[in-house]
């Protein structure tokens, strides 16, 4: 019988981390490794060098980041630790064990000033600090592995952790009126999808052969007030839900005022049919209901 193939999910706590580990029991076949930062220092070089020295990995999926937007303003050295550091340690450790190296990366590498969905070769021009470190863990990732697959992802939610449906749910019931912007489109990304589409290019395996960059979110273009305003209609809040300009909420971190990806090129390489972000949304609301 053939050896189990290893699959080595960084980032165990956050969202997509715990999403990977709610998809790997569909996946008997392989055998899965989560290790979370208390458990392995992906920023430190000689650490992931023995885990991996003492570990048969066959595939590494990051789903570690620093994803405090604002704090990155100013915690600028950590979130370059975690989104770019720990990445080129993770590609170049990969390389050395001949490990198949995925990445998760973001939508906030571009400027936001695009009127059509973002292509993979798309100029990149963060406009923020989150977005500058991101980018730097795509570079170096690259760099130190030329295998890498990296994949940018937009307004991911779940039912786990924090994220802007769980806070507009909890908002909703704390308030009569919500003040929401309504001038920043993307796509949201149900964090369970996008495990599913990782496993989906792992179990493919054309991965090795279709190295690169990818775009993944779920399907339509929405605002932001348009997301909080389908979240309110669904779980039957009758919290008021009011649009406002991004000038009436100012952030420490600028935010691109246009999100859109193009996903073609994730559905066409690895055969991945992508859910509407309004069906995603309605399941994950109804795990939270069951919760």
């Amino acid at each position: 019988m053939a050896e189990k193939k290893t699959i080595l999910v960084t980032g165990a706590n956050g969202q997509l981390g715990k999403e990977m580990k709610v998809t790997s029991a569909s996946f008997p076949a392989y055998h899965f490794l989560f290790v979370t930062k208390g458990e392995l220092a992906i920023d430190d070089l000689e650490a992931v060098t023995n885990y991996f020295d003492n570990h048969a990995i066959d595939y590494c999926v990051n789903c570690a980041a620093y994803t405090a937007v604002d704090k990155a303003e100013t915690e600028t050295e950590k979130a370059m630790l975690v989104n770019a550091t720990a990445v080129g340690n993770l590609a170049a450790v990969c390389k050395a064990h001949n490990a198949l190296f995925i990445h998760i990366s973001t939508d906030y590498v571009f400027d936001g000033t695009a009127t059509i969905p973002y292509t993979e070769d798309f100029p990149v021009a963060p406009v923020n600090m989150y977005g500058a470190t991101k980018l730097k863990g795509e570079e170096l990732a690259q760099e130190n592995n030329a295998g890498s697959i990296i994949i940018r992802t937009s307004w991911v939610y779940s039912s786990f952790g924090n994220n802007f449906v769980k806070t507009m749910l909890r908002l909703m019931k704390e308030k009569e009126s919500l003040n929401v912007v309504s001038d920043q489109l993307g796509c949201p990304t149900y964090a369970a999808d996008l495990a599913a589409a990782i496993m989906q290019i792992i179990v493919s395996e054309k991965a090795t052969s279709n190295a690169g960059i990818y775009n993944y979110s779920n399907t339509g273009v929405i605002n932001w007030y348009q997301f909080a305003d389908a979240i309110k209609e669904l779980s039957g809040s009758k919290c008021m839900v009011n649009p406002i300009p991004s000038s009436s909420y100012p952030t420490p971190a600028k935010r691109p005022s246009y999100s859109v990806m193009d996903t073609t090129k994730i559905q066409k390489t690895f055969d991945l049919s992508i859910p509407a972000w309004k069906d995603s949304l309605v399941k994950c609301l109804q795990l939270l209901d069951a919760s």
